[in-house]
This record gives structure tokens, sequence and C-alpha cells, in this order.
């Protein structure tokens, strides 16, 4: 079984969200040999090479032919198996559409698909690779779990959870190596369910991803203003967790999303949707990716284009939070 502990966290953290994959396919296979590892030529960024010298018969690489790879997954899948695929967030939601929808969607078979360095992950290759639109696509279609982790210790637990389920699954991985650590000890894990980090009375944060750290970053900043901040990690975007985000505006002058993903369909839409039922509900600020092709660059450069920074977030909010209190 493995072992949650801070110095796994710390090894976990300084590997990134694709190297952490590594260490959940080899606890889950050790577990459950019906668990197969599939990826399209991305062995080494799925961090996979240490499964594959050990696991040579549970890993298949397909090279770059990310359709075939996930129809593959769903004989695999209809055999009996738990196939994981991987591959470019941006290749999940565009090369492989049509047996996303038909074979994940449609068919429901139980294949689990990472989403590799998602949002600006791979920025530095340019627009290509750079994945702002996977969530809107993956939510749209019925039948398909859609999470996306906080930090590298959440990536192994929906890879757990989602191995025990019979559900598509699409996992999200968002951040760059060296991600910053949310969870420094075990803790339950359950899809669909949020997790409240932060309590707050004036402004509450629902964040998802690498932005639940820069939430947090946020959060501190106007805490040092005076203003009382909650932060919730909405790791589970489909089936959203209805419950808290009506409570969260319950209890709330202000709610902000916050996702690496464009303000288009992702979990700022997700949200606005609950919450254009009710009656009265606090106002809401979509914080995202805007509606544009970013230059490519690496992560840094291209979070701080987007305003996605602890800093950047908090400023933000301050001015929208001091013009509703007025």
């Amino acid at each position: 079984m493995i072992k949650i502990d801070s110095k796994n966290i710390r090894i976990w953290s300084r590997l990134g969200p694709s190297g952490a994959v590594g260490s959940a396919a080899m606890e889950m296979v050790e577990s459950n040999p019906k668990v197969l590892m599939l990826t399209a030529d991305l062995c080494f960024f799925s961090g996979l090479e240490r499964f594959r010298e050990q696991y040579p018969d549970k890993l298949y690489n397909f090279g770059i032919a990310e359709q075939n790879m996930v129809g593959a997954a769903g004989g695999l899948a209809k055999e009996g198996f738990i196939p994981f695929v991987s591959t470019y967030a941006s290749f999940c939601s565009s090369r492989c559409a049509d047996q996303v929808r038909v074979n994940m969607a449609y068919m429901k078979l139980p294949i689990k698909m990472l989403g590799l360095t998602a949002g600006y992950g791979a920025g530095i290759l340019g627009a290509t690779h750079i994945s702002v639109e996977d969530i809107a696509f993956m939510r749209s279609l019925p039948n398909i779990v859609v999470l996306s982790p906080a930090d590298c210790t959440e990536v192994i637990k929906c890879m757990l959870a989602a191995a025990k389920t019979n559900d598509p699954t699409y996992i999200r991985l968002t951040g760059p190596v060296n991600t910053p650590v949310i969870y420094k000890e075990d803790y339950d894990f359950e899809i669909g369910k949020a997790i409240q980090l932060k309590q707050g009375e004036d402004v509450c944060f629902i964040a998802a991803g690498s932005m639940v750290s820069q939430s947090l970053k946020a959060a501190a900043i106007l805490e040092e203003e005076g203003i009382s901040c909650s932060v919730i990690n909405m790791h589970t975007i489909k089936p959203l967790d209805e419950e808290t985000v009506n409570v969260a505006s319950d209890n709330h002058r202000l709610v902000i999303t916050v996702e690496e993903h464009s303000i288009l369909g992702g979990l700022g839409s997700a949200v606005s949707e609950v919450l254009v039922k009710k009656e009265k509900h606090a106002p809401l600020d979509i914080i995202g990716i805007e509606d544009l092709f970013v230059k490519p660059g690496d992560y840094q450069y291209q979070i701080e284009q987007s305003g996605l920074t602890g800093e950047q977030i908090a400023e933000r909010v301050s001015t929208m939070y001091r013009y509703i209190k007025e």
C-alpha cells in the first residue's frame, strides 16, 4: 500500500503531477492486475519509466497515435481491464475527440484518461500544446467524470479512486515540477465531494488544480487587508459538489472561482450554472484564462500574463470586494 507521509509528499512535489502518476501506477498494478497503462510516446512525461522496467507487460506505447490508443483502451475495457491512457491534455480533447465521445461517453467504458501538462504545463511548446479548453469539452459529454487534483498527493488519490469505479474518467494534471504542497499528510478523498481548506466569512475562493495554491496565497494577502477568506478545493468538476457551492454563496459576500482554464466552459461556468438556479446568490467572479491564445513561454511567464498569480488574484478580488461592500 502506498505510503502518504512527509517524505513521499516532498518527492512527489519535486517530480510534479506527471511524476506522481508513476507512483500511483505502481501501487495500482500491485493491488489489481487488471490495471494497464497506455501512453502515446510519453513514457517519460507520464512518469512511467520505472513502471515500464518493472511491469513491461502492463504498459503499451502507441506512439503518436492518440486516437488508436483510446480505441484500444475501449477494447481492453470491454475485456474487463482498467486502462489508464496518458497524453497531452490538449490532445485529449482534440485529437481523440471522437473516440472519447463514443468509447468513453456514449459506451460508458471505464477508460481513465490522464491529461498531462494541462493549462500552461507545456506552454513553451506553443498553442498546439496549451490546453485551456479540455474541461469544457469533457464536462459537456454525458457520463464522464472530470477531476482536477490540487497537488501531487491528490493526483495519486484521484487515480486510486478512479480505478475503483466503473465510470469513464478524465484526470486533468496542472502545474509544473516542484508543485506546491497542499496536503502535508494523508486525508480523506471522495470523488464529488469538495474539501474546505480554509474558513472565512467575506470571500470564498472555489478553485481547482494548480489554482488552489494560488488561491491560498491570495487569501493570505487579503487577510492582511482585513478581508476574511474561505478556500475550497473543488477537485471534482463533474459531478460538481452543488451543496458546497450553494453553502459558499449563502455564507459569503463574494464568490470567486479560479482555474488554469478558459473562463468559458470550465469550473467558473459550472459554478455559475448552479448559482443561477438560486433566487438570490452572492456575486460571482470567474478568474481564469481569457478567450485568447497566449504567447509561448515558460509556466511562470504565462501564469503572470493571464493574471493568475496569488498577488494578481488578490489585487483583483480586493478591488471587487470593496466595490460590492460600498
